[in-house]
Formats: structure tokens, sequence, C-alpha cells
């Protein structure tokens, strides 16, 4: 339990406005988890990022960017991770 709190702490903190807002914090960790092959993490932050007012439009041009520095296994994992939210 104390594990799972300060987990949950730890991400309240990082995805909260700041400099940052949420909704791009949310996209720029969509873009990793793209480009490290976690098709789960894409689709839950996805969710998450529009959630936070993020526009499909958005979403995809954020995986652009990952394309673009990670190569095309990215496009490849984010299909699968979008699949049900955009299916």
């Amino acid at each position: 339990p104390g594990l799972f709190e300060s987990v949950s702490r730890l991400r309240d903190q990082t995805f909260k406005d700041g400099a940052l807002s949420a909704k791009t914090k949310y996209l720029i960790a969509m873009a990793l988890d793209a480009a490290h092959g976690a098709a789960g993490g894409v689709g839950a932050l996805a969710r998450q990022a529009v959630e936070h007012g993020a526009a499909k439009e958005q979403i995809m041009e954020a995986l652009h960017v990952a394309h673009y520095i990670s190569g095309v296994g990215s496009v490849y994992t984010a299909s699968l991770g979008l699949a049900e939210l955009f299916g």
C-alpha cells in the first residue's frame, strides 16, 4: 500500500499543470511510450490526454514527432495502442 501511495503522489506531481500543461505532459509521455514499444501505455496516456483537452490531431502530431525521432516502430506501437480509442 505504501508503494502504491508513493507512486500515485509522484504521478500526481508529475502530471499537474505547471510550466507545461497536463495535456502537454500526457502527450509527451504517450510519445515516449510509443518510442519504447509500450502499446498499452500509448492507449492509456492518449485517453488521459483527451481527458485533459487533447484533440485527435494533437495526439497524431505528438506521435509524428516520436516517429521522426525513434522510427517506424513507434507508429506500429501507436496503432496498437490507439486501436480502441480511435478504432
